[in-house]
């Protein structure tokens, strides 16, 4: 790995406490290896939604704070836009400031990641992941 680009990136000190404790778990070598690792999976789930035919069915899990300015109100509009996708939410409240919201989605893989993954890179959004599945493999 000779030609490596150094990158800076900037992140709360807690978050990336945990980042290194899992480093130490997993057995990466140092940061950069495990952030290596972390990108080439991120970009495997990417190009695996190109191979799924026909509509895929995902479920979007959020994390949020809900006292994040119009947080919520942005969720549900964009729940809204997409209205042909969205077949159910469901919402929890974790405890006086923390939500927990679960989206299920029908349609292309590739909308369902863009969508998902907009809605997980939201401010305020704690913690988001999709998962795409489909009924045929």
């Amino acid at each position: 790995m000779s030609d490596l680009e150094r990158v800076s990136l900037a992140i709360e000190p807690e978050l990336l406490a945990r980042f290194d404790a899992l480093i130490e778990k997993s057995g990466h070598g140092n940061r950069s290896e495990a952030m290596r690792d972390l990108i080439r999976n991120r970009l495997v789930d990417e190009e695996s939604d190109s191979s799924v035919k026909g509509e895929a069915v995902a479920t979007v899990t959020l994390v949020y704070d809900h006292t994040k300015r119009d947080l919520a109100d942005r969720l549900l509009e964009v729940g809204h836009e997409h209205h042909d996708a969205v077949m159910a939410t469901m919402h929890v409240h974790l405890d006086h400031d923390n939500c927990l919201e679960v989206i299920a989605l029908k349609g292309k893989p590739r909308n369902l990641r863009q969508i998902g993954n907009h809605l997980a890179g939201m401010k305020g959004v704690k913690h988001g992941k999709v998962v795409i599945s489909t009924p045929n493999p």
